[in-house]
This record gives structure tokens, sequence and C-alpha cells, in this order.
């Protein structure tokens, strides 16, 4: 994408800039790439996410006025004023960054303790059927309102584990599977809190819980029907019987809580997630404190179920559980987020959004579909991010809230990601669990994933264009 910086009117302020910014570039773009190739360095990309972060405002700071006076031209002073100015400006990207984390730790919390506590028992009574194609409808479905509600990296694993109890053929199995990672990614890509970008989108105000759900579901739905309907001809007969009920008597025995409880801990945990866009629409707070207010109310409950049981269910408790948390995920985030907000700041993202505009012309479609082909190569986390520094929010029009640009961008870098197996982390996670290739998905899954989503973007048009005649 960098090569778009120099066409079109944006090359002049490319040629402008000094050799402190090509610097601070080209480390990105270098520790970018490896991040994109951790399966071969074998370096955890968080490692790298945070030395980048860590080295490109080191590289800011060398010579903060250069960059100040052309992208806060507002600010007028030098010296210690400067230096306070900068180090401002990397708290407040710090803070819009630690909004984003602390949701993610508090979700990952949560969703880890209703299942920890049998909270998703119920899913497996829900989905047993001896129909091949019958499942294969009601993994999709469930998946995929399961990924709006949850992330789609805990879908993926909650599903895969019902997957196990129902289909035993794993050659089976994997065609369900690759379509856990289709529906996870659709799921997440219409809800506010269904996907990391979309948590960004909607934290950042960029799009509205009702605007991205109302015109966004439609076109999610569509890029999960169809590669379910193709995949269906993948599967014939019935499946052998799993005994998934003795299955479930088993889970249960192993339960401490009883059933009422474990019913309560599901009902507060989903039921929260779900309250939480209600709650910053009440309060006008950052929807991190909703899901403080939903942890912290699990939290009391759980720890009042279990006062009177033997020391074992300490291992259930959230003191326990939340030491499950991926802490690499968590850094790895910050470290893309906090130096994507350095290329922000440097100006480049203002660039890259000119020449984008300049080389396709205009063309939200054509821009954001790019932008989802890219997200199943590389991580989607930073290319939202990027998108968000390189285009200003608009009182009204394409980029304005709900606009035209933020809901496709929600879309594409959501489902885009479903092309390839290791393009989102429901991909990862799923491939890890399954053991599958990454050539048998590209041959098998990829066009497939494709075709949804190309169907997905031409329904969003269809409504955009003729049935909606004013902007929200």
């Amino acid at each position: 994408m960098t090569f778009l910086l120099f066409r079109g009117r944006p090359y002049g302020l490319i040629l402008k800039m000094s050799s402190l910014a090509i610097a601070i570039i080209v480390v990105f773009i270098i520790g970018y790439l490896f991040i994109a190739l951790e399966s071969a360095t074998k370096v955890n990309k968080a490692a790298v996410a945070l030395l980048m972060f860590v080295v490109v405002w080191t590289l800011y700071m060398i010579n903060p006025g250069l960059f100040v006076s052309s992208v806060h031209p507002e600010f007028s002073g030098d010296g210690n004023a400067l230096i306070q100015f900068a180090n401002g400006l990397i708290t407040n990207h710090l803070g819009d960054t630690g909004t984003t984390l602390f949701f993610l730790m508090g979700a990952m919390t949560i969703v880890e303790v209703v299942d920890q506590n049998g909270g998703f028992d119920w899913v497996r009574n829900v989905m047993h059927t001896k129909s091949k194609r019958g499942l294969l409808w009601r993994i999709a479905f469930m998946t995929f309102f399961l990924s709006a509600i949850l992330d789609n990296m805990t879908t993926s694993i909650v599903m895969i584990m019902i997957l196990r109890k129902l289909v035993p053929d794993h050659k089976d199995r994997i065609i369900y599977a690759a379509l856990v990672i289709i529906a996870a990614n659709s799921g997440g890509a219409f809800s506010p809190i269904g996907d990391v970008t979309t948590i960004m989108l909607w934290n950042k105000g960029l799009i509205t819980a009702a605007g991205v759900i109302s015109e966004i579901l439609v076109p999610s739905i569509i890029s999960m029907v169809i590669p379910a309907f193709i995949m269906q001809f993948l599967l014939k007969g019935e499946l052998a019987d799993a005994k998934a009920a003795s299955a479930d008597a088993v889970v249960s025995q192993q339960q401490e809580l009883t059933d009422r409880q474990r019913k309560t801990v599901f009902w507060i945990g989903v039921g929260g997630l779900c309250f939480v866009p209600v709650f910053k629409s009440l309060t006008n707070l950052p929807p991190f404190v909703g899901i403080l207010l939903v942890l912290s109310v699990l939290w009391i409950a759980t720890e009042l179920f279990y006062r009177h049981l033997k020391r074992s269910s300490a291992k259930k408790r959230v003191v326990s559980l939340i030491k499950n948390i991926d802490m690499s995920t968590i850094l790895f985030f910050l470290g893309i987020l906090m130096a994507v907000s350095c290329l922000e700041e440097i100006g480049a993202l203002t660039a890259l959004g000119k020449g984008l505009n300049v080389t396709f012309n205009g063309n939200h479609f054509m821009v954001t579909g790019i932008i989802g082909v890219l997200s199943s190569i590389i991580d989607n986390v930073p290319l939202v991010a990027g998108c968000m520094g390189m285009y200003p929010v608009a009182p009204s029009g394409d980029f304005a809230t709900d606009g035209i640009f933020w809901q496709l961008l929600a879309y594409c870098a959501g489902v885009g990601g479903s092309m390839l197996i290791i393009g989102s982390a429901a991909g990862v996670v799923v491939m890890g669990l399954e053991k599958i290739t990454f050539g048998w998905y590209m041959k098998r899954v990829s066009w497939i994933a494709f075709v949804g989503y190309l169907a997905g973007i031409l329904s969003y048009y269809v409504i955009r264009e003729f049935l909606f005649t004013t902007p929200l």
C-alpha cells in the first residue's frame, strides 16, 4: 500500500518528508513484515509490536518539533513546552488505546468465567442432530450470533469444543471448523462488541451500535449463508451417534455449581455483554466501563456461589481464571496501536488516505474492499487503526459517524479475514485446534469465503443506494 503515497497529489508531501519520518515508516514496515511472518520466524508478534512501538516513538522524540509544527499548527512553543506537548500526545494516544485493551481484558475474563463454570453446557443440547447438513446450519447460525456477543476467537474455541463432542470423523469436522471461521468473522462484523476492529471503531465514535447493526447485519448474514450453502454439498449422510446427552451428564457431574447457578452465570455474563451498548447509551460512559460493571457483578455472584464449597472450587473463581487471559495478545494490541498512532502524528496516514482517494477516485467500495483483502494476509487491527488515523470524522457525508466508509470498513476488515486461515484470530485458533493446513484451507475454502465476501459488499451497495435515500 505504501506506493500509493507517491501517486497523485499527495506526492509533494512525501517528497518533503524528513529522513526521520522516512526512518519511522521504514521501522514500521519492517516490524509489520516480521509480524506477518510470525509463523516462519517463530518470534511472537507481541514482542515485535512492542519493540516497534518503542523504536518509532523514540525516533519521533529526536526532533518532535519537526512533526508538531505540521500536524498541530495550533501549538506554538519550544524547549520544555514542546517536550511536554509531545509527551502529552503519547499519553493521549495511550489513553485511547487503553480503553480498547480494558474492554478486551474484561470481555475475555467474562467469557472464561462463563465457560469454566458450565454456562455454555446448554449449547450442546441445541446443536445435537444426526443430519450432517442440519448440523452445519445450526453450527453456522449459532456461531454467527454467539460471535456477535462474544469475540470471534472465544466463540471459535467454544464451537470447536462442541464439534468434538458431536462429530467424531476428523475429515467432516474440519469442514465444520472452516465454516466456524467464516461464521465467527461474519458475526463479529455487524456487532459493536463482536470483533476487535468494530470495538475500535465504536470506541472512537465512528460507528454507533444501532447504525452498524441495522445496515451491516444483512451483508454479514449473506457473507455467512452463501458459503454455508456451498459447503453443505461437501457433507452427505448422517452423523454417528456421539451420545451427546451422556457427555453432557458427565460434564454436569464435574460442575460444582447447580444447574440454576450455571444459568445465572450465563445470563449475567452473556446478558451483561449484550447490555454494554445500552449502558453506554444511558450513561455516555466509554464501553469499557460497562464491561467492568458486568465483570464486577459476575465476580460477586460467583464468589457468593463458591463461598460454602470446597477449596477445589478456587480454580473456577475469577481471581484464578483472570490469569488465563492471553496477555501476549493484549500486549500485541498495545504495541501495534501505539505504533500506528506515531504514523498518525508524523502525517503519514493522512498522506496515505489522500493517496487511496486519488488512486480510486474516492470509491469507498474499492478502498475498503482492498483493505478487506489485505486483512486476510496481515492483521486487520493495524489496518483499521491506520484508516482511523487516515481519515478525519466529518459532520456529514460518507465519513460522518455511521457513514458509508466506516460501516464498509467494519464489514470488510472483519469478513475479509476469512479468505485465508491466518487472516483472523478465529482462523489461527481453529488451525491450531483442528490441525488444518494452510494449503487445504486455501484450496477448499478461500474461494468460498471470497464469494461470500463479495456478495456481502454487493448487498450493502443495494441497501445503501436503493433502500436509503439520505445519509444516516
